[in-house]
């Protein structure tokens, strides 16, 4: 039972009754369509008066559609209804330590147009560059455009919208919300691109994962991070600082340094920086800028020992901080994702045989599923931060 915050609680006025219908509406339109209003009606026990209110209200803010007559089941033959996809309606950016892609995508997360750059580690430049795109496809979308989503490989405050500390490029205290909403006159989400992709999990990802009230994304990229949802939420902690395990020590003398500057942390074992060091190490060659971890994936797939050694080696270690979150949480499931999940079926097996022996007997485990979002997904996690908040009820419990 959830102890009642008496410094943010409001009484339940009558718009905020309205609030949580049109909410409940929304969300069985965008989880089962094609619907029409009998069967909300029946799934909710609101009112037909009720239903169609909302649905008119829905329609005529552009969020669902009809698409036509459903089968008869006696009477009238039912109008279906759906999310509504046409036109864009948010802008994703995703800031890694290497590329910057911008995107715009429709209601339903689908994407209509991106680009990329290589991420400069002048702030300044960065932000320029990609204020230049988002002006670019907000005009390009007519002003359809409702608001920009921004995932960072870091510390973030989502509160003032402040990148905080983001340690691959030494950016400290940066106003990067303000920068952006200014230059662009839309307004900003930003949070840690694991916490980001999490979300996308939640209100995108594949049943098992959206339908738990509990689970942890571990994201595996440049370094590693997490996303922790509590009762179908994202964890921040205090200032967003939540979730930063890629910092925990989980051995000594790694391939590589973590992005912090130590060897012990798990991002220093579990990274994609971590496995193509190990590949190379495996495979007695001099570190190579022009094989990215995307390369190894394949050579790997394709059965070049070294690299399944090094991708092996790297989901042991995943195994270990994973095992420690299992059990200092107790999730539902744990969800990997990153590049590695086109490995998952090498990895898996090492994986599972780490956190069958680190876990001790007696204790609940979780399940441990890869990530259907793409190799990719901190994309999506950007755009989610703007698209969750249109299905999100603020009066959830």
């Amino acid at each position: 039972m959830r102890r009642l915050d008496l410094r943010k609680t409001q009484p339940a006025r009558l718009n905020t009754i309205r609030d949580i219908n049109r909410q409940i509406v929304l969300n069985y339109v965008r989880e089962r369509e094609p619907i029409s209003r009998a069967e909300i009606a029946r799934e909710t026990e609101l009112q037909r008066s009720t239903i169609s209110a909302i649905v008119e209200g829905l329609t005529g803010e552009g969020l669902i559609e009809e698409i036509g007559e459903g089968e008869s089941t006696g009477g009238r033959r039912p109008t279906l209804l759906r999310i509504r996809t046409a036109g864009a309606i948010a802008i994703g950016v995703a800031i890694t330590p290497t590329m910057t892609t911008v995107a715009t995508s429709d209601l339903a997360g689908r994407v209509i147009e991106q680009q990329h750059f290589v991420t400069d580690s002048d702030p300044e430049k960065t932000v320029k560059q990609l204020i230049d795109l988002v002006r670019e496809f907000s005009t390009q979308s007519s002003g359809s455009i409702e608001s920009i989503g921004v995932s960072l490989p870091g510390l973030v405050d989502p509160s003032t919208g402040t990148a905080i500390y983001i340690p691959y490029f030494k950016w400290r205290d940066l106003p990067l919300a303000q920068k952006i909403s200014s230059a662009t006159g839309l307004p900003v989400t930003i949070d840690n691109d694991a916490n980001a992709v999490a979300l996308a999990e939640l209100w995108f990802g594949r049943p098992e994962v959206c339908d738990a009230r509990d689970f942890i994304m571990v994201l595996v990229a440049e370094g590693v991070g997490t996303g922790i949802i509590f009762d179908g939420q994202v964890y921040r902690g205090e200032r967003g600082a939540a979730g930063e395990f890629g910092h925990m020590i989980v051995g000594s003398r790694a391939p590589v340094a973590c992005s912090c500057g130590n060897y012990d942390c798990w991002e220093a074992f579990s990274s994609e920086r971590a496995t193509l060091t190990r590949y190379h190490n495996f495979a007695g060659l001099e570190q190579s800028p022009d094989l990215d971890f995307n390369s190894l994936v394949d050579l790997a797939l394709e059965g070049e020992q070294n690299a399944r050694g090094a991708l092996v080696e790297t989901a042991h270690y995943l195994g270990i901080g994973i095992s420690n979150l299992i059990v200092g949480f107790s999730p539902e499931a744990v969800v990997v994702g990153g590049e590695i999940t086109r490995a998952w079926s090498l990895v898996a097996d090492a994986l599972n045989e780490t956190m069958e022996r680190s876990i001790r007997r007696g204790l609940p485990s979780a399940r441990i599923l890869p990530s259907t979002l793409g190799p990719r997904p901190t994309l999506r996690g950007a755009l989610s931060l703007v698209l969750a908040s249109k299905f999100a009820s603020a009066f959830a419990a």
